[in-house]
């Protein structure tokens, strides 16, 4: 049976559509080039491969380790400034919806927590939620590291076996999975059809899982 729900943020708790990630990603690419004028075929090149290829989380992280970057809440309000919450429309249905589900649920991303308040507080669901752990709690290593899973299962008092995982990055899910957790990969658009995760279009249909 499921205890807890754990849920990754960014695409996950509201559609891709919005293109909040895209905007992010392109303010990662612009601080890259010119705050720490990296070039730009480099820069393509580490995003493109740093999830699929690497074993870093995050472009931060990566930073730090390569090139000894050290200023990160500079980075953190260059890329997450305080308007980036604004095309994001309220989601009362989705509130009801977490409201219906009376296990304890918490969000576990790798961004800063202030970008996690201004997500929520934006859709309206932050009080559905019993712990936000963002990266600057998994101490800047946040998913897929096996260390950011365990203490943030540990936080919420959960086993991975009882608590369901759900996130848009396949990396993340796969990693989750290894430790023996349940998880659902959240594949709005059909990406990843062949890949042989538990699969869901919208958060909506976690329900059916929840007896797991």
């Amino acid at each position: 049976m499921i205890t807890h729900l754990l849920f990754d943020l960014d695409n996950t708790l509201y559609s891709a559509r919005y293109d909040l990630e895209k905007k992010v990603s392109i303010r990662i690419n612009n601080f890259l080039k010119n705050v720490l004028r990296i070039p730009r075929l480099e820069v393509e090149s580490i995003r493109l491969d740093l999830i699929q290829k690497t074993g870093y989380g995050t472009t931060l992280e990566w930073l730090m380790a390569e090139k000894g970057f050290t200023d990160i809440e500079t980075y953190f309000m260059a890329i997450c400034p305080k308007n980036e919450a604004e095309s994001l429309p309220p989601d009362p249905e989705l509130g009801a919806f977490l409201a219906s589900i009376s296990l304890p649920k918490a969000v576990l991303t790798n961004s800063p927590r202030e970008h996690a308040d201004r997500i929520l507080d934006k859709l309206g669901i932050k009080m559905h939620f019993h712990h936000i752990f963002d990266i600057r709690f998994n101490k800047f290593k946040g998913k897929p590291h096996r260390d950011a899973f365990l203490r943030t299962l540990e936080a919420m008092d959960a086993e991975p076996e009882t608590t369901l995982f759900i996130d848009d990055i396949p990396k993340f899910v796969e990693s989750y999975l290894a430790l023996g957790g349940k998880a659902l990969l959240l594949d709005e658009f059909n990406k990843y059809s062949e890949l042989r995760f538990e699969r869901i279009r919208n958060i909506r249909e976690i329900g059916s899982f929840l007896s797991l």
